[in-house]
C-alpha cells in the first residue's frame, strides 16, 4: 500500500487525462517513475477493488443505527482524532462548508449552485489560520432520529465541532448559514465568543431587522444591544447583517471617507480577516489533488483526506520551524514512502562476518525518517552539533526523540545522519 499511495499522491504533480497514461511508453508521455514502481494492472486491481470496510459487516438500511458513511467512518473517526490530538490551534477560528466534487450516485450528494464545485460531498470544518483543519463533520442528510430536536440542525452542527475547543476562549467565526443569538449565547457559555454575518430574520433578532424596516445611506450603521450581544447593520453596496458577542458596540451614524467609500466597523474587518480559514485549508489540500469522474464516493472523500491529512502534517512541521513547501513536503514524502516499501534507492548492504559494535549508518538513518522529528522548546538549548565544533550557540528547537538542542537549519540532519549519536 505504500507504493499505491506514493504513487497516488505523485499524480496529484502531475495530471494526465487518463490512469493508464502514466504507464505509457509512448515519448511523450513516457515516465519510468510509475513502471518501476508497481505494474499497471497491479495498481489499477488495487484501486478498483480498494474498501475500507467490509461489506459483509453492513446492517440493515432501515435501522435506526444506520450510518451512511459506515464504509469510511473507521479511517475518517481516526483522522479526525489524530488532527486533534497533535495540535493546539491558533486564537482565531473559522467553520465553513467544503464540496468534495462528485456527480455519481450517493443518496447525500448535495446541489449547491453558487458553489465553484456544484455537485459533491459537503464537509463542515473548523480551520486556524494556517490552515490547518481540526476538526470536519460530513453531511449525511436529514437526521431525522437527532436527539437534540430543540435546535436547528446548523446549530447542532456547531455544537458538535466546537466540542474540542470549549473552555479554552477561541474567537469562532462563521457565515449567515450557522450564526443565530442562541448558538452565540450557547457558545458564549462555554468560553467561545463569536462573530458572523446573520439572516435578519434568524430568531431572537430585534423585530426591526426582522422586519427589514431600516432605510440607510451608504455607510450608515444601526446598532442594537442585549447584554453581551451586538446585532448591527451596515450599510455598503447592500444592507450587511452581523452579530457578534467579541466586539464593543460601535457607535451609529455616517461613517464615509473621502472618497464615498463607507468606512468598515471592525467587526466587518475582522470577520473579513478571519473567515477564509477554511478555504484557505481547502484550496491548499486542492492544489495538488488527483480526482477522475469514475472513481467511488468512497475513493473520492479517502483521496480527499489524504491531501488533507498531507496538509495537516505539513502545517505540523512548519511549525516546529522547517523551511519546505508544500510541495517539496509532498515529493519528500512520496520518496519516504517509496524506502519504507523497499522500493528507494539502493542501499549498502552490511558487510558479512562478526556483526559491527555500533549499527550502520544506513540504519540509522532509516530510523531517523520514522521516529525523529523537530519541535519547538519551551526554553533555551544549547546546539549540540555547534558545541562538538567549539560554537556557543542556543536555540529553542531540539529533537522529540533524542531531546536535544540542535540548529533546524544544517546540524538537525547532520547530527542525525551520522553513523553514531553521540
Amino acid at each position: 500500500m505504500f507504493l499505491f499511495l506514493g504513487i497516488i499522491i505523485q499524480m496529484g504533480h502531475d495530471i494526465r487525462d487518463r490512469l493508464t497514461d502514466y504507464w505509457s511508453t509512448a515519448e511523450q508521455f513516457a515516465t519510468p517513475f510509475y513502471s518501476k514502481t508497481m505494474k499497471r494492472d497491479r495498481f489499477l486491481h488495487i484501486l478498483r477493488f480498494l474498501h475500507f470496510a467490509d461489506n459483509r459487516t453492513e446492517i440493515d438500511r432501515n435501522d435506526d443505527s444506520y450510518d451512511r458513511l459506515w464504509k469510511i467512518r473507521t479511517i475518517f473517526d481516526t483522522l479526525n482524532d489524530a488532527f486533534e490530538k497533535y495540535y493546539n490551534p491558533s486564537e482565531h477560528l473559522a467553520i465553513d462548508e467544503i464540496i468534495v466534487k462528485y456527480k455519481g450516485r450517493v443518496i447525500f450528494k448535495q446541489y449547491i449552485p453558487k458553489k465553484h464545485k456544484r455537485f459533491g460531498i459537503k464537509i463542515f470544518k473548523i480551520c486556524d489560520a494556517a490552515g490547518y483543519t481540526y476538526d470536519m463533520k460530513v453531511y449525511l442528510g436529514k437526521d431525522r432520529t437527532r436527539a437534540d430536536r430543540d435546535v436547528t440542525a446548523t446549530h447542532a452542527t456547531v455544537r458538535d465541532l466546537c466540542r474540542r475547543i470549549e473552555g479554552v476562549g477561541h474567537k469562532l467565526y462563521m457565515d449567515n448559514f450557522f450564526s443565530s443569538p442562541d448558538l452565540f449565547d450557547e457558545l458564549m457559555t462555554k468560553k467561545i465568543t463569536c462573530c458572523g454575518t446573520v439572516r435578519p430574520n434568524r430568531k431572537g433578532l430585534p423585530d426591526d431587522f426582522r422586519r427589514r424596516q431600516f432605510r440607510l445611506r451608504k455607510g450608515d450603521i444601526r446598532v442594537r444591544v442585549r447584554q453581551n450581544m451586538t446585532a448591527l447593520v451596515w450599510k455598503d453596496k447592500r444592507d450587511v447583517y452581523m452579530l457578534t458577542n467579541m466586539h464593543s458596540p460601535p457607535a451609529e451614524g455616517n461613517f464615509c471617507g473621502e472618497h464615498g467609500n463607507a468606512t468598515k466597523p471592525a467587526v466587518v474587518a475582522d470577520y473579513n480577516k478571519h473567515m477564509g480559514y477554511v478555504d484557505k485549508a481547502d484550496r491548499m489540500a486542492n492544489s495538488y489533488g488527483i480526482c477522475r469522474r469514475t472513481w467511488k464516493w468512497t475513493n473520492k472523500l479517502f483521496f480527499h483526506l489524504l491531501d488533507l491529512t498531507i496538509l495537516n502534517s505539513y502545517i505540523l512541521l512548519s511549525s516546529c520551524g522547517a523551511k519546505l513547501s508544500h510541495r517539496d513536503f509532498r515529493l519528500a514524502l512520496v520518496r519516504n514512502m517509496l524506502e519504507l516499501a523497499g522500493r528507494g534507492p539502493p542501499r549498502p548492504q552490511r558487510p558479512r562476518g562478526r556483526p559491527p559494535a555500533v549499527r550502520s549508518e544506513p540504519s540509522r538513518i532509516g530510523e531517523v525518517t520514522i521516529q525523529h522529528w523537530p519541535t519547538s522548546s519551551t526554553s533555551k538549548l544549547r546546539c549540540r552539533e555547534c558545541s562538538s565544533r567549539g560554537i556557543r550557540r542556543t536555540v529553542r528547537t531540539k529533537c522529540v526523540r533524542c531531546d536535544i538542542g540542535l540548529c533546524i537549519s544544517g546540524c538537525f540532519q547532520e547530527y542525525h545522519t551520522k553513523a553514531t549519536f553521540r
